[in-house]
């Protein structure tokens, strides 16, 4: 399911180091690795040069610092805006997976600084996993899916399986919570598939692909629920499913869905501790 990553670079963050991590994953293996850095137009053309020599430096560090196959991993350096270079280079080599470092800057901020990986999330309809500044990033073994009813949410199970895969001691946690606005939490509590109708479907193609896993539940508001489970269960990647809400008058535009309303993945990817995998609903 992953076969082409694009790795976007700043010369900051986990990026680079995430990547490393997955690659370390069997299922991830043999991945090709396509490492982007843009370079934003400059007012003179000295300033220009130097910001194009700079670039050229990211890149090499950062191919220097994932120390890949050379088979495996290609390098771009392009100028113009970050935000729509990404999305063009994700398209141009038909991305399976983006990756991206993230400032955990909450929605009116991002909007308001012009945040590339908010943008990107925004309109991308590619799986995207965005790696916080001030997260530690380990080993993966235990990866957390936020389940419910939606085809975004078995879209996250597909990948979480696919990344299992041949991973000894790997275990998937699926999760799954029950709305309380009011903000009343309830105990995490461990529970038998079967008892649950939205666990129990994902437990038995768990069970047939023989990953290892838990079901958890609990109750409240569910980004915070997602958050807290993650920590508490000491998971190292969470996967959540985002519907499809891109803009569908023009890209320029700004979803005010998201700069006023209460997005879940917008909640989540801001204040969980752990590497977030957003997928949307199309595999």
């Amino acid at each position: 399911m992953i076969e082409k990553i694009l790795l976007a670079v700043s010369g900051l963050g986990h990026a680079e180091e995430m990547l490393k991590t997955l690659k370390e994953m069997p299922s991830i293996k043999h991945a090709k690795v396509t490492v982007l850095h843009v370079v934003t137009g400059q007012s003179t053309s000295a300033a220009m040069t130097a910001k194009w020599e700079e670039g050229g430096k990211i890149l090499a560090n950062a191919i220097q610092t994932l120390n890949l196959d050379p088979s495996q991993v290609s390098s771009i350096l392009r100028q113009g805006d970050p935000k729509d270079v990404v999305c063009q280079v994700a398209d141009e080599i038909d991305a399976d997976l983006i990756i991206m470092g993230s400032r955990g800057l909450k929605r009116l901020q991002s909007i308001l600084s012009n945040s590339v990986s908010q943008y990107v999330f925004q309109l991308s309809s590619r799986p995207m996993l965005l790696v916080k500044d001030d997260i530690y990033v380990k080993r993966i073994k235990r990866i957390m899916v936020a389940m419910d009813n939606s085809d975004a949410s078995k879209n996250c199970l597909k990948l979480a399986l696919f990344l299992l895969r041949d991973i000894q001691g790997g275990q998937l946690i699926l999760a799954n919570i029950a709305t309380d606005l009011g903000g009343k939490i309830s105990e995490i509590t461990e529970v038998n598939s079967g008892k649950n109708p939205v666990l129990a479907a994902a437990a038995a193609e768990a069970e047939r692909q023989g990953i290892q896993y838990r079901c958890y539940s609990s109750s409240g508001k569910p980004g915070e629920e997602i958050c807290r489970l993650a920590e508490e269960l000491n998971i190292d990647l969470l996967l959540l499913g985002s519907p499809d809400r891109r803009p569908s008058i023009a890209k320029s535009f700004v979803d005010i869905d998201r700069l006023i309303g209460a997005s879940l993945s917008d909640y989540v990817r801001v204040n969980a501790m752990c590497p977030v995998l957003l997928a949307r609903t199309i595999a």
